[in-house]
């Protein structure tokens, strides 16, 4: 046994005690398992979020994009910020409902908020929709890191099985609070690790940071512009505005909002993320340092970038390090995403269906749906081959759909219809699901548009059309049931809470 596998076995080992551990203490109730008995002050609500936002995309799909597209990899640096400031007034009007209302999932929040089971049972679907592809990217994400820091000694097969084995017994057991545990020691290391390569790296290779980009730019001047028009201007600033404004419109990010204290936990976040956002920045210098150093990485080979070039400069202690670092990137949000989504299954979909389901019978069934989930997903990560980016990416493309509904609940005086909110939602989704099923680009589906139309991300089409759906239906169904008056938890109170 190599070194590395050793510290890749403690590293699942540890992850997996914390996780157990956290279940002490607790009441095993669905508001207890789902959101921490909204319990959580700054510090944990700051781990748990974070621990969304550093998952394995950071870990190699900021390294691997930025190996393989220069400069617009910065898309990422750019609506993390964008999104922390809009954070600061809409997280504590969402989370002041929930805590009034006694929420616990997504879906509750849009039912309540539009007075319509039906509604929340469409919000849980197109949630459960969106999280699949982010599940995915955990899975796969694992799977490379533990195969490639083991030095091949445990296949991405085993990894997948053995980590998501892991998951499903913690999330069962434990819920919300394994996930806030097992964050404490993913950011220690995140942090630490992320840190140290991006500084050591480019001097080991290039003498240091400046050095490094002198290199790339004598190499290729244009490999840090946005050089080419797929992912150009307008990719650029439709999928920063996309990412940007899907940002909290993940169920998992509703979950842990719900889980905190007090509305100061959250806007004493809102301050000090974008600082975390600057992690960020090592991260891509390992990827730009790969680019001369570990040339040749091809469409879904580029997520190995920080991998390989890591294991040419460290010995395998490290590389293991590296790797258990890695690991827990992808459990700490999965376990956020198996627990939302049995959640909203459980609550939202079969309660709504079966009314008079008892709250210990949704409890049970959301734990009992943890390892359905996990086993479904896994054998869609087997068959999946898209990049860590293009994963997320998708993901984002449908849970941004809920975003108008949602700011709309929040006015002073709602202007959408229960059934132009959800004709909005389906619209969106619907332009979405088509675009990807039929594997073509806008440019492909509109052949007239000008060049800079057809790069746009096809999240900001679909966007656009669920705006235009949500007007046109709300405005014919204008005499129809319209969702309760807003009321002191919207946006105008969060505006007053912040003077």
């Amino acid at each position: 046994m190599n070194a590395a596998l050793v510290v890749l076995a403690a590293g699942l080992l540890v992850a997996l005690a914390l996780g157990l551990r956290a279940r002490k203490g607790h009441e095993l109730n669905l508001e207890e398992w789902a959101v921490g008995g909204r319990s959580f002050g700054v510090i944990f609500v700051f781990l748990l979020l974070a621990g969304e936002i550093y998952t394995t995309f950071t870990f190699l799909g900021g390294s691997g994009f930025s190996y393989a597209n220069g400069g617009p990899a910065l898309y990422i640096l750019a609506y993390g910020c964008l999104a922390y400031i809009m954070s600061y007034w809409l997280l504590p009007a969402v989370w002041r409902y929930a805590k009034r209302e006694r929420l616990v999932s997504q879906a509750d929040f849009f039912a309540r908020k539009y007075a319509s089971k039906n509604l929340g049972i469409l919000v849980a679907l197109i949630g459960v929709l969106a999280m699949i592809p982010y599940l995915i990217l955990q899975l796969k994400g694992m799977s490379i890191i533990v195969e490639e820091t083991s030095y091949g000694a445990v296949g991405q097969t085993t990894a997948i099985i053995i980590g998501t084995a892991v998951l499903t017994v913690y999330v069962m057991v434990s819920g919300i609070h394994g996930a806030a545990w097992t964050a404490v020691l993913k950011d220690i290391l995140i942090l630490s690790v992320a840190i140290f390569l991006g500084i050591y790296l480019p001097w080991h290779y290039y003498g240091g940071i400046s050095p490094m980009f002198s290199s790339l730019q004598a190499k290729d001047p244009q490999f840090l512009t946005l050089h080419t028009p797929a992912l150009g201007v307008s990719w650029f600033i439709s999928t920063v505005l996309l990412t940007a404004f899907g940002f909290y419109m993940w169920p998992h990010f509703f979950g842990a909002t719900f889980s905190a204290k007090h509305e100061r936990a959250l806007r004493r976040n809102a301050v000090v993320f974008p600082l975390y956002q600057l992690v960020l920045l090592f991260i891509f210098f390992v990827g730009f340092a790969a680019v001369l150093k570990v040339p040749g990485l091809k469409g879904t080979d580029s997520d190995l970038a920080l991998l390989r070039l890591s294991r040419d400069a460290f010995d395998p202690w490290f590389v293991g390090l590296i790797g258990a670092t890695g690991m827990l990137t992808a459990l700490v949000p999965g376990s956020m995403l198996l627990t939302t989504s049995a959640t909203m299954l459980a609550k939202n979909v079969y309660a709504e269906l079966r009314p008079g389901t008892s709250p210990a019978t949704v409890m049970r069934l959301a734990q009992l749906l943890v390892p359905v989930l996990a086993i479904v997903t896994l054998l869609l990560t087997f068959g999946g081959g898209s990049t860590i980016v293009a994963l997320l990416l998708l993901g984002y493309a449908f849970v941004t759909q809920l975003f108008p509904a949602l700011v709309a609940s929040l006015l002073p005086r709602n202007p959408v219809t229960v059934s132009g909110a959800a004709a909005g939602m389906v619209v969106g989704v619907g332009v979405v699901s088509y675009v990807i099923v039929a594997k073509r680009s806008v440019g492909d589906l509109m052949p007239f548009l000008p060049e800079w139309a057809a790069t746009l991300n096809v999240g900001i089409i679909a966007l656009i059309a669920n705006v235009v759906a949500l007007a046109v239906v709300s405005a014919l169904t204008k005499g129809a049931r319209r969702p309760p008056a807003a009321d002191p938890s919207g946006l105008e109170a969060a505006r007053g809470g912040a003077r």
